[in-house]
C-alpha cells in the first residue's frame, strides 16, 4: 500500500521538488497524492487505496495538526488499538490503520511498535519539537531508505525518489558491488548509492537538529519448547496460521492469492479461501512451468486460476525496467518472473497473499538438511576433512564433490545464506577496482554470534531471516508488486506466527528426510498429500538453458565486453565463464547472471 518521500527543508522550491520526488514513485500509489510543506519539512505521499477508500488520504494529522504521518503498509490489529485509543480520549477523523499509528504514537511513543501486528514503514513529524520519528516492520516487508546530503535529511520508500532533490549526489558505492558479487544482493545497511542507507528491519530512527539515532525494538529469539509432541505443534501451527491469514485478508477491495506447485502458496490459498489464484511459468517443461499443478490445485479448492506463460522475449525484454524498479541490482532470476505474476494479478485485484517467509520461519530450504547428511562424516578429524575438501575443490563441481568441499569448512565459513556466488578469492580476481568491502564472514558474524549456542539448522535459519529474506526475498516482493500498483501480503511473516515458530524444536522443523516437517503436516489439513509433501522447487527460471542459445549468449557477451564491464571487471574472466557454460563444461549460469544484472542496473542508473 502506497509510497512516501520527504526531506528536511533547506531549499526555496520545496513544493516543486517534493512533487517531482513523488512522481518517481507514482507506481506505488496511482489512486491519489498528498503533500505537506513548511519551512522545516517537506512530505509527499502516493496512495494505493485499500482501506477506507474515501477518507484515508495522507498525510494524516492529529487533532491539533502538530503531528503529521506518512505510512506505507497495513496494521492488521488496528481496530483493537483504535478502541483503546478512543477510550483514552483520542478523536479520529477516519477509520484507517494509518490514523491509529499517529494517535498511538501520541499515546505510547516508540512503545507503540510493541503493540503492532502488520507490515509497515512510516514517519511522523512533530512540528513542535522538530523531531522526525521513523520505523520499519519486524521482518523488513516494507522498505525504508534514508540519506544525509549536505544539510538535508531525506527518507522514503524507494531510492529513486531521492534523485530529483538538488542536494542529492548520485555516486556509485563500489564496496556494495564487491559484497553483491558474493551474496547476489546488497547484504548490509549500505546501498549501491553512496551515502544512502536502509533502515534495518525491527528498527526505528529519530532525527533532530542534524542528529540521527537508530535503535532496534524487536528480536527473533529461538528457544525450543521440548514438551509438546508433533500433534500438538501441528495443531498450534494450524490455528495460528489460520488466524494470521484472516488478519491479512482485512481489506475494502478484493484479495487474491499467488499459487505455485509448492506447499507454501498452496497452504495460503487454501486457508484464505479467495476467489482467484495467479500463476506464471515458462514453456511446457514441468521443471519450469507449474501452471498445470496450480490449475489442478485451484480446481481442488474450487477456485479460479489465472495464469500466464512468460516467453523468453518478454523475460529478457523487461530486465532493464525491472532493475529500475528494484533500485539496487538483485541477481535472483525469479524476481523477473515475480514481476510478471504481479502484473497479471494487478489486472484483477489490488491485494494478493503470498507464501514468502515459510521457509525461513519453519525450516524449508533443502540446504538446512545438509548438517544431517552422512552424520558419520562429522567424526572425521577436521584436518582430514579440510585436506579432502582442498583436493575436491579442484575437481568439476558435482553433488558429491560439492558435499566434500562444503563439509571441509565450518558452518560459518560455508553458509552465508541461500546464494553464494563468488568467493572472496574469485571476486578479488574478477574485479579491476579496489574496494573496502568487508569479507562475507565479517557480514554474517554478528548474526552467528547471537545464536552461537544453537544447533546448525537454527543458525542457518536465523542468518537467512536477517540477510537472505530481507535482502532478496522481501526486496523483490515489495518492488515487483509495487511496480504493478499491487499490494503483496505475507501471512507467514506475522509476529504471532514467528512467536510460535521460535518454540518449535529443530526435529519438528527439519530432519534427514524432509523440511518444514511440522508445517507440512499442518498443511495436510488444507491441501492434498502430493502438495503438502512436494519437494521445494523455488521459482524455476530456465536461465542456464537460455545462456547456451546464441541469441542470449551474444546479449551477455556484448554486456561483458562493454566499456562499463571493462572499467569494473577483468573481462577475459567474464568471457571465460560464459564460454565454459555455453560449451557445457560447467554450469556458470548464476555467476554470469549476477554480473550481467549489475551491468544492466548500472546502465539504467549511471549511463
Amino acid at each position: 500500500m502506497c509510497g512516501y518521500v520527504g526531506f528536511t527543508n533547506k531549499i526555496n522550491n520545496a513544493n516543486q521538488v517534493i512533487a517531482e520526488m513523488m512522481d518517481k514513485i507514482k507506481h506505488r500509489g496511482p489512486d491519489s497524492e498528498g503533500k505537506y510543506v513548511d519551512g522545516d519539512i517537506a512530505l509527499g505521499f502516493r496512495r494505493l487505496s485499500i482501506i477506507d477508500l474515501n477518507s484515508g488520504h495522507q498525510p494524516i494529522y492529529n487533532e491539533d495538526n502538530s503531528k503529521i504521518l506518512l505510512f506505507n503498509g497495513e496494521i492488521y490489529n488496528f481496530m483493537e488499538i483504535r478502541e483503546e485509543l478512543l477510550a483514552k480520549g483520542h478523536v479520529f477523523k477516519t477509520r484507517t490503520d494509518s490514523e491509529v499509528l499517529l494517535h498511538g504514537y501520541e499515546e505510547f511513543g516508540e512503545k507503540l511498535l510493541d503493540r503492532l501486528r502488520g507490515m509497515f514503514s512510516f514517519v511522523i513529524w512533530d512540528k513542535n519539537t522538530k523531531e522526525l520519528f521513523g520505523a520499519r516492520d519486524f521482518f523488513g516487508i516494507k522498505p525504508f531508505y534514508y540519506a544525509t546530503m549536505g544539510d538535508t535529511f531525506m527518507f522514503g520508500s524507494e531510492i529513486k525518489a531521492f534523485l530529483p532533490h538538488p542536494d542529492f549526489v548520485k555516486e556509485m558505492n563500489e564496496d556494495a558491488l564487491e559484497n553483491y558479487l558474493t551474496f547476489q544482493y546488497s547484504p548490509t545497511t549500505d546501498t549501491f548509492f553512496k551515502n544512502v542507507y536502509k533502515l534495518p528491519p525491527a528498527h526505528f530512527l529519530k532525527y533532530k537538529d542534524g542528529k540521527l539515532t537508530v535503535k532496534r525494538y524487536w528480536e527473533i529469539k529461538f528457544d525450543a519448547d521440548e514438551n509438546p509432541d508433533m500433534d500438538e505443534w501441528v495443531s498450534r501451527i494450524s490455528d495460528t496460521f489460520k488466524n494470521s491469514v484472516e488478519a491479512h485478508k482485512i481489506s475494502d477491495v478484493e484479495v487474491g492469492s499467488f499459487l505455485s506447485s509448492g506447499v507454501d502458496s498452496s497452504y495460503v490459498a487454501s486457508v484464505a479461501n479467495v476467489d482467484k489464484t495467479f500463476t506464471v511459468g515458462f514453456g511446457t517443461d514441468e521443471k519450469y512451468n507449474e501452471i498445470g499443478w496450480a490449475k489442478e490445485f485451484s480446481k481442488y479448492i474450487g477456485k479460479e486460476n489465472i495464469s500466464k506463460v512468460i516467453t523468453p522475449e518478454e523475460y529478457w525484454g523487461n530486465i532493464s525496467k525491472i532493475q529500475y524498479h528494484m533500485d539496487e541490482p538483485l541477481a535472483d532470476p525469479s524476481a523477473i518472473a515475480l514481476y510478471f505474476v504481479c502484473n497479471k494479478a494487478s489486472e484483477y485485484v489490488k491485494v494478493v497473499l503470498s507464501g514468502e517467509g515459510a521457509d525461513e520461519i519453519f525450516g524449508g530450504y533443502n540446504i538446512y538438511r545438509e548438517p544431517m547428511a552422512i552424520p558419520a562424516y562429522n567424526a572425521v578429524p577436521k584436518v582430514i576433512r579440510k585436506g579432502i575438501g582442498a583436493v575436491a575443490s579442484k575437481l568439476p563441481p558435482k553433488r558429491g564433490i560439492n558435499f566434500l568441499v562444503r563439509r571441509s569448512k565450518d558452518l560459518e565459513e560455508r553458509f552465508i545464506g541461500n546464494a553464494y556466488m563468488f568467493s572472496e578469492k574469485e571476486r578479488k580476481a574478477l574485479l579491476k577496482i579496489k574496494t573496502n568491502a568487508p569479507d562475507a564472514m565479517a557480514i554474517t558474524k554478528p548474526f552467528y554470534d547471537k545464536v552461537k549456542d544453537k544447533d546448525a539448522v537454527t543458525k542457518m535459519q536465523y542468518l537467512d531471516l536477517h540477510l537472505w529474506m530481507t535482502g532478496d526475498i522481501l526486496l523483490k516482493a515489495d518492488k515487483m508488486s509495487m511496480a504493478n500498483s499491487l499490494e503483496l501480503r505475507v501471512p507467514f511473516l506475522d509476529k504471532e506466527v514467528m512467536a510460535l515458530a521460535e518454540k518449535i524444536p529443530t526435529r519438528y522443523r527439519v530432519n534427514d528426510e524432509n523440511t518444514k516437517v511440522a508445517m507440512r503436516k499442518a498443511a495436510l489439513k488444507a491441501t492434498p498429500p502430493q502438495t503438502a509433501n512436494k519437494k521445494k522447487l523455488g521459482f524455476p527460471v530456465p536461465i542456464r538453458v537460455w545462456l547456451k542459445e546464441d541469441k542470449y549468449y551474444n546479449i551477455i557477451k556484448d554486456a561483458f565486453t562493454s566499456e562499463t564491464a571493462e572499467h569494473y571487471f577483468n573481462t577475459d574472466m567474464l568471457i571465460s565463464l560464459l564460454d565454459e557454460h555455453k560449451n557445457g563444461k560447467r554450469d556458470n549460469s548464476r555467476k554470469i547472471w549476477t554480473v550481467y544484472i549489475f551491468l544492466v542496473w548500472h546502465k539504467v542508473y549511471f549511463e
